[in-house]
């Protein structure tokens, strides 16, 4: 099943956080007050909304309440950024995380409930997205726009097998470079050894890759 993810606010960085994200397989919700920036974006994610965060009949009818998580791009306006703190809280998102100017504003956001708070560059957008796409991973460092190495449990159906039987570099587009058992890595890996629960395996993905981690097919 798709995550899905509301990005409020479509400047530069909520634009590439959306575009990420949709490209990695979610769906998303963009909403902004400015019907310019929305209609740029109308055909690239799955809704796009001119709503003003400031508005509580406006966000009402967002249904937030269904999403996965919030990303929360409106740092010029503080007001602006509060309000939408609070209706994704109160509307039980359960990972709201905020951009930021400065360190005042990112003490305020968390005083007053986000998750996370950044204060970001582009680049800095594009790992956000991938990073809140990525909540059944351990770690995940984006090497390019394009290439991430993730840290992954070994999953309850991978465990008593093996990677050769696993093929996930046919199956899922990705290459495992390394494992760790009993909190040692090694990159010597035994493509016949079975997976343990306890398990992590070091992959290196594409995009395909990642959307395939985070919408199994079976």
């Amino acid at each position: 099943m798709k995550k899905s993810f509301a990005v409020l606010g479509l400047g530069r960085f909520g634009r590439v956080v959306a575009e990420e994200m949709m490209a990695s397989g979610a769906d998303v919700l963009a909403v902004d007050r400015d019907e310019e920036k929305v209609r740029r974006l109308a055909d690239i994610v799955t809704v796009a909304v001119q709503a003003d965060v400031c508005n509580d009949e406006a966000m009402a009818k967002l249904g937030l309440k269904n999403m996965d998580g919030a990303v929360i791009a409106m740092s010029e306006s503080v007001e602006s950024s509060i309000m939408a703190i609070m209706t994704a809280k109160k509307a039980g998102i359960p990972a709201v995380w905020v951009k930021a100017m400065n360190e005042t504003q990112k003490e305020i956001f968390l005083r007053i409930g986000a998750d996370r708070v950044f204060i970001p560059e582009k680049e800095q957008g594009i790992n956000v997205a991938r990073s809140m796409l990525s909540g059944s991973f351990l770690d995940f460092v984006g090497l390019s726009e394009r290439i991430s190495m993730i840290k992954l449990p070994v999953r309850p159906e991978w465990v008593g097998r093996t990677l050769s039987e696993l093929e996930l570099r046919r199956n899922l587009k990705i290459n495992v470079i390394a494992i760790s058992r009993n909190g040692q890595v090694s990159q010597d890996i035994d493509p016949q050894e079975q997976l343990s629960a306890d398990s992590v395996l070091f992959v290196i993905a594409d995009r395909s890759g990642v959307e395939n981690l985070l919408n199994p097919r079976g």
